[in-house]
């Protein structure tokens, strides 16, 4: 293979500190803005005056060169002993001083300590670096220079140097910040989101952000460059369609009339298949106005993909190849292909379509064992046509507290309107339970059997109808683990990525608000599954779709289908089934009658993605700019109020309630941040 020639600075390829200590996080970032790991080469010195150094690599991977085009000839994070007795220009923020002796100036690379000089003659730099505020801008220029014996830091990659400064210069001064930029010093989300440019100086925010640049980076040499992926926008303003989430309207100039931000570029992929494109992608952004949820954000980004030509098992091994090949190298290699269950067979075991496989406690169907039970409400149940009785085995279930079971048997009627009862199989075990003293020691053992049950080990039992007894133990399965990893036990491995993927959903689900009316599962354009369109004509309930989801530790961070491609079965779905008008998707529909290929597709949720890869708590730990809770701004207290004439182009005036001057008072009032 040809060799490549690049431009990156001397001493990069030194390896990290074997061991970084409390500083760990900085010395994986600065691994992740090295690429991951540190390939091979050899340095060729080009001018002792060059700003870079040339490392030419048996492969064609690159090395960014992180000083090029700008006033510093290093970063702080990658000075190291190699580098002793060179002259080098740093820039940062201080992010501490001491005793006007030292301080530490902090880049997006690392941190490095800077010697603050004494002589008589340095006196005005000496001014400069301590008098200039913590987070003030500087630029440093000086010498490498060993630490004092016994003043080295393991903990920090540049632990073993210092810089002794000759010229300084400050270039922005810091005013008295609102929190500490330091990852260990505490801020509430609120006090972060107003000030997300200061909170984005942190470690933790600049190695997720890095990441997920890496990650679409890797995502798009393994679409575009090894399958032949088109990389195409779509377009941002877009008409309202039927079905899915509730969507942001944007008013026009025409009077009545208005765009719709799009849910996804559904319909303009499928168009773009149409149009014979084969294979799209795109790192989309998508809107979708669902109020206040923790787990959600109005505006989110996916990675967008469909495929002419395909079947449900083409797109999944084209995905868990992308994520292969994008995974990060500092965490265990992704395992496929990636096992998989149906919609019946999650919802049977785990009481949930996106179950979190990394610990067992699955559900068990104890009818059999129970059957002459003399207990009150599980007899009512299983008289019933399908009345079933359902448990989980709570591994090591006894480290709950009495408090602990009574507040999980309130969550489910709470919840669920459904009864929940412990039972403390062993015998061995003198608890007070009125269902184990019910229960016959023939179907003691039999549940001991069944289940698998050992010492310390608690049982969860409901009865009532199968969906509703599988979903409300799925939910006290998770509520459980929290409490017992509250114990100090550990049930999910935070190291562990367990994907899995769902397929074989229903088409249609009834109607929440007339179950005698059918709804789309997913959206109105999956394809029936081949084995039950006749099920359309006669049971539609019936019908399983070509839906698949892909969950990894219990969050669904992808889903995608196959296509309606046949004009004629989409108008029936939209119109006999759905009670849709079609004229509403007439452009869609007419594409399908031109020649529209089989095609599929999927989109992956990036923000969540990102954040289960990173750990961080929240979506909003991965985004620049997230919206809060209750999908505000709190940086620049969006949305905001428009004085009537900027409204008056668009045909549109604000009416507002009787009661609500209060309200309208309030938009001229000084912004004060959620809580």
């Amino acid at each position: 293979m040809r060799s490549a020639c690049i431009s990156v600075k001397l001493g990069i390829r030194e390896r990290l500190s074997p061991s970084c200590g409390s500083n760990m996080l900085s010395c994986w970032l600065s691994r992740l803005c090295r690429g991951f790991s540190t390939p091979t080469g050899r340095i060729t010195h080009l001018s002792r005056g060059s700003l870079s150094r040339t490392l030419v690599l048996s492969s064609q991977r690159r090395i960014p060169e992180f000083s090029s085009f700008v006033a510093r000839t290093n970063t702080c994070g990658e000075l190291r002993s190699s580098h002793l007795g060179q002259e080098v220009t740093l820039c940062g923020w201080i992010q501490y001083r001491r005793q006007n002796i030292f301080l530490v100036l902090r880049d997006f690379h690392g941190l490095v300590q800077v010697v603050i000089p004494q002589e008589e003659s340095a006196a005005a730099v000496r001014k400069i670096l301590c008098e200039a505020p913590v987070e003030s801008v500087v630029r440093v220029s000086g010498t490498v220079i060993s630490r004092p014996p016994g003043q080295e830091n393991p903990k920090m990659p540049t632990g073993e140097i210092e810089i002794k400064v000759k010229t300084a210069e400050l270039l922005n001064s810091c005013k008295k910040l609102p929190f500490e930029v330091k990852d260990f010093v505490k801020k509430t989300e609120a006090l972060r989101l107003q000030y997300r440019y200061l909170d984005l100086r942190s470690f933790q925010m600049q190695y997720n952000l890095r990441l997920r640049s890496q990650m679409v980076m890797k995502m798009r040499e393994y679409l575009c460059n090894l399958h032949g992926f088109v990389d195409i926008e779509t377009p941002t303003l877009f008409k309202r369609t039927p079905g899915g989430a509730k969507e942001f309207v944007i008013p026009s100039r025409e009077p009545g009339k208005f765009y719709c931000l799009p849910q996804s570029p559904q319909q303009f992929k499928q168009l773009l298949m149409v149009g014979g494109l084969d294979r799209y992608f795109q790192v989309a952004r998508c809107y979708r106005d669902e109020g206040s949820r923790p787990d959600r954000q109005p505006e989110f980004t996916q990675i967008d993909i469909e495929m002419s030509f395909v079947d449900q098992t083409g797109i999944q091994r084209l995905i868990e190849g992308l994520l292969q090949y994008s995974w990060p190298s500092d965490k265990d290699p992704v395992v496929v292909p990636f096992p998989s269950l149906t919609f019946a067979e999650a919802l049977a075991s785990y009481g949930t379509d996106k179950p979190d496989t990394r610990f067992g406690m699955k559900i068990i169907d104890i009818s059999d064992v129970l059957r002459n039970t003399e207990v009150g409400f599980l007899q009512d149940a299983l008289s019933k046509p399908q009345g079933t009785v359902k448990a989980i085995c709570i591994s090591e279930g006894t480290y709950l507290k009495r408090k602990d079971l009574e507040s999980i048997r309130k969550f489910a009627a709470d919840h669920f309107n459904q009864e929940v009862l412990p039972v403390f199989p062993k015998a061995s075990r003198n608890w007070n339970s009125p269902v184990a003293q019910s229960i016959l020691e023939e179907q003691r053992s039999g549940l001991i059997r069944l289940m698998e049950i050992r010492e310390d080990d608690v049982v969860l039992l409901t009865a009532g109808e199968h969906k509703k007894a599988c979903s409300v133990l799925g939910k006290l399965r998770l509520e459980c683990a929290d409490l017992l990893e509250a114990r100090g036990l550990v049930l999910r491995d935070p190291t562990l990525f367990s994907f899995l993927w769902v397929v074989d959903f229903p088409l249609f689900l009834p109607k929440e608000e007339n179950p005698g009316e059918l709804e789309s599962a997913h959206h109105p354009f999956t394809a029936p599954h081949p084995s039950d369109i006749q099920l359309l004509y006669t049971e539609p309930e019936k019908v399983r779709s070509q839906h698949y989801d892909l969950v990894l530790n219990g969050s669904e961070i992808g889903g995608g289908s196959i296509r309606i491609h046949d004009a004629e079965l989409q108008r029936y779905i939209l119109a006999t089934l759905l009670k849709e008008d079609v004229k509403l998707l007439s452009h869609l529909l007419q594409a399908l009658d031109f020649g529209a290929p089989p095609h599929g597709g999927i989109a992956l949720g990036l923000d969540r993605l990102i954040c289960l890869v990173t750990g961080a708590p929240s979506i909003r730990d991965v985004i620049a700019f997230p919206k809060s809770f209750k999908g505000h701004d709190l940086m620049s207290n969006a949305p905001d109020s428009l004085p009537p004439e900027e409204l008056k182009p668009y045909h549109i005036q604000v009416s507002w309630p009787a009661n609500s001057e209060a309200e309208k008072s309030s938009l001229n009032q000084p912004y004060c941040p959620e809580s």
